[in-house]
């Protein structure tokens, strides 16, 4: 499968201008690459310019777009995730200017069967690391069951 021609929207939640990753650049199962475009119609973008916090929301996507393509190998639809947090953040510079291209990459860590996960992530400028952290998410199999009982708890 070539994962470069794949729509974003078959493989992440995120809609409109909440989707902030353009396109998968490579997969080998265990790490996904995925290009984001700094725009200036962002929600997250003030006088030109990305908020350097917004990498993890960058990193929470292009999880997102790996998970979708595990779920795509096993002929699944799209299903919500949750950004549980992050360890050990860092980001130089203070922001992304509108137009540049990042490339952001994942890499599963530790997966448990209950959903829970930790993922090795880091944001590229060229060939500069401007951003890394570890993420860590949680994709239950029944979503809707999740969120009720949350709702009810």
């Amino acid at each position: 499968m070539d994962v470069t021609t794949l729509d974003m929207e078959s493989l992440i939640p995120h809609r409109g201008v909440m989707r902030l990753v353009d396109r998968v650049l490579a997969d080998d199962g265990e790490s996904t690459r995925v290009e984001a475009i700094v725009r200036d119609d962002g929600p997250f973008v003030s006088d030109g310019v990305l908020a350097s916090w917004v990498g993890i929301e960058l990193m929470a996507q292009a999880i997102a777009a790996w998970a979708g393509l595990r779920r795509l190998e096993k002929k699944e639809g799209v299903k919500l995730g949750f950004l549980l947090g992050s360890r050990r953040y860092e980001c130089d510079p203070a922001g992304f200017a509108v137009g540049t291209r990042l490339e952001v990459v994942v890499k599963q860590e530790i997966v448990s069967s209950q959903g829970l996960a930790v993922f090795a992530c880091t944001v590229h400028d060229g060939p500069k690391v401007v951003a890394s952290a570890n993420v860590n998410v949680f994709q239950p199999d029944d979503v809707e069951g999740y969120l009720k009982e949350l709702l009810h708890a």
